[in-house]
């Protein structure tokens, strides 16, 4: 029976040394979109002079008019707005005809590779550990040092610019599409 006790013990022990260390984060994380040395080498072939795009400029100045509203889910107005809703509704001040849910915008416009994105252009996330489809859409502002910012209605913060560097979303991000 002692010996019975000891092995177990020392299984106890032992399995204890090869267990999966919890991973814990700080409130600030970063993740960075691609390795230096790959922005480096892309940078000189990929960030050519984009031309300025008056439509997409006007969609922008749209949604930056809801910055600060609340989330409201289904919302389209200042009272409260969703991240389609806010997309939506900038598309259809400028007489842009789209379809009003995110899984369904990602269906349209051309895709493009995130090295080349532009202001103006949408970009979807999946926000839900075993989500099947896409359920977040954002709007891309601006685009200062290689780093894309978008505007968005966050659940938690309502409508805000983001920075596809932001470790959550940057890990949720799916795919980039035009359609300006």
């Amino acid at each position: 029976m002692n010996k019975k006790l000891l092995i177990l013990s020392i299984a106890i022990l032992l399995s204890g040394c090869f267990a999966k260390k919890k991973t814990t984060y700080s409130k600030k994380r970063t993740v960075t979109v691609a390795s230096s040395d790959t922005i480096k080498s892309d940078k000189k072939k990929l960030r050519k002079k984009v031309k300025e795009n008056p439509e997409a400029e006007k969609v922008i100045e749209s949604a930056m008019a809801f910055n600060g509203v609340r989330y409201k889910y289904g919302g389209t107005t200042k009272k409260g707005m969703d991240c389609s809703g806010l997309i939506y509704v900038a598309l259809q001040e400028n007489d842009i005809v789209f379809p009003r849910v995110s899984y369904q915008m990602a269906n349209e416009g051309k895709r493009v590779r995130v090295n080349e994105v532009q202001k103006g252009d949408l970009l979807f996330f999946k926000t839900r550990k075993n989500s099947k489809r896409i359920n977040h859409v954002g709007l891309v502002v601006a685009i200062e040092n290689e780093e894309i910012k978008f505007i968005h209605s966050s659940s938690s913060r309502g409508v805000i610019v983001s920075s596809l560097r932001e470790g959550f979303w940057n890990a949720a991000f799916i795919k980039a599409t035009r359609i300006l």
